[in-house]
């Protein structure tokens, strides 16, 4: 059999042997034209001769392909079967134009791969920067019937009652097309980040031990629309950081977190506004004992310091504007390029140390904790209701949290603990395990009529 001759989108390699030429062709091909196709098992005049297809070939595939292209792309690889012989077919695309193999820029001339020089690299890079190039701007593997309505449906009701929009809720297709964030019946990048659940859109969420990236306690992973992400990583962080509690001889005490919740909140927004999404990296949440980081992966706009936008009246720049207006209509974000004021404010407001990092493959918001584990006022005290006396001395933010539920609602589900501390259920069913052991807590009731109290003293 034989399958045609080489083109501009389409490439033969005989075998995994020449898997150093295949990548040079899959980034000569993206350059030219944002897709392709590459067969191995195939002379280059078509013949198909097969060759030997294990999982451990599709791997040394696949990891050759991640480890030599930039920016990353990741392609659907399989074992396919041509006349009867064993073959693998690589199928690819990418926008975030040039890309480089191991280096070099390649582009697709006919059945060639040539280096592209350095005006030809420049002019891809001008013309990839088009607003009509941007990568939420794209056509996305989603459709309108791919969205969480209720999410969009919250979300317009939210933007229409603080009156950046006057658009109402009708039905889906009407207020996705007024937002300009679908094409036909599919959805944009735009749209499908904001809107509908895709790998893309990540979170990882880890507390580590010590103030080191080495042993964690918890780790997490979620993905979604970014609207529920922001809620899911805020939760995580107000849920593991320490709170202290006035009280101001109210009926209704105060409690304090130990780093502003506005200014998390804003952090987190910032993080997905101006992610890159086409990285292919995570959002990611890291609690140490001295601090709390909130990465993004997104490079801080070249020639510009973060105290450019928090002390001087520069112009906001953004990765994505569909995605920032969109925000922005909510009021999810107050206004453009004042992101980093706002946690600035926040944080001197309430004496918290904070930092901005710049790193090569992203942005780094860090907000440095409190020395000791919790405000005096509270954690060296005993808090105390008819009967139940308890030593706060030794239980950690989270334990307190339940407590301080328990203090109000006199009892808690595992599935409330959940809610309240933004866990799984095996990592809350193992905090209320531990409570009851040391007996803080009583477990009462069976199955799934199961609750916990606090251990009164008799």
């Amino acid at each position: 059999m034989n399958l045609g001759i080489e083109t501009e989108t389409l490439e033969f390699k005989k075998s995994t042997g020449e898997l150093k030429e295949a990548v040079q062709s899959i980034c000569a091909i993206l350059n030219k034209h944002q897709h392709g196709e590459l067969y191995f098992g195939v002379k280059p005049d078509g013949t198909v001769i097969g060759q030997v297809v294990t999982e451990e070939s599709l791997r040394e595939v696949s990891q050759k392909i991640k480890n030599s292209i930039e920016p990353k792309i990741y392609p659907e690889i399989k074992k396919v079967v041509i006349d009867g012989r064993d073959c693998i077919h690589v199928k690819f695309e990418g926008n975030q134009v040039p890309y480089f193999a191991n280096g070099v820029a390649k582009i697709r001339v006919a059945d060639e791969d040539l280096t592209m020089s350095p005006e030809q690299i420049t002019e891809l890079i001008l013309r990839s920067g088009r607003e009509g190039n941007r990568w939420e701007s794209l056509v996305s593997n989603k459709t309108v019937d791919d969205i969480d309505e209720e999410l969009l449906k919250k979300y317009t009701t939210q933007a229409h009652e603080v009156g950046r929009i006057a658009i109402s809720y009708t039905d889906k297709e009407t207020v996705l097309n007024q937002l300009e964030l679908t094409e036909g019946n599919a959805l944009l990048n735009a749209g499908k980040a904001l809107f509908s659940d895709d790998l893309v859109q990540d979170v990882q969420m880890a507390i580590f031990a010590t103030d080191e990236r080495l042993t964690f306690n918890d780790i997490q992973r979620h993905h979604g629309p970014v609207l529920k992400l922001v809620d899911i990583a805020e939760s995580y962080i107000k849920s593991n950081i320490h709170w202290r509690v006035e009280f101001t001889g109210a009926l209704q005490r105060t409690e304090i977190p130990e780093i502003p919740v506005d200014a998390i909140r804003e952090a987190l927004l910032n993080s997905f506004c101006h992610k890159d999404y086409a990285s292919g990296q995570s959002n990611e949440v890291a609690i140490y004992k001295d601090r709390v980081e909130i990465y993004n992966p997104g490079a801080f706009p070249e020639g510009y310091e973060p105290q450019d936008f928090i002390d001087k009246a520069e112009r906001p720049i953004r990765r994505n504007p569909k995605i920032a207006r969109i925000l922005y209509y909510s009021k999810d974000i107050e206004s453009f390029g004042t992101g980093l004021k706002r946690i600035a404010d926040a944080c001197e407001t309430a004496g918290v140390r904070y930092e901005f990092k710049k790193m090569k493959s992203g942005f780094v918001v860090c907000f440095y904790r409190s020395e000791e584990k919790a405000d005096k006022s509270t954690d060296k005290v005993r808090i105390s209701m008819d009967k139940v006396r308890i030593n706060m001395d030794k239980l950690t933010p989270a334990q307190v949290k339940i407590i301080v539920f328990l203090l109000e609602n006199k009892k808690i589900t595992n599935k409330e603990v959940q809610e309240l501390l933004g866990v799984k259920d095996s990592r809350a069913l193992k905090i209320l395990k531990e409570m009851t052991d040391i007996g803080v807590l009583v477990k009462q009731g069976k199955l799934k009529g199961s609750y916990y109290v606090l251990n009164a003293e008799e």
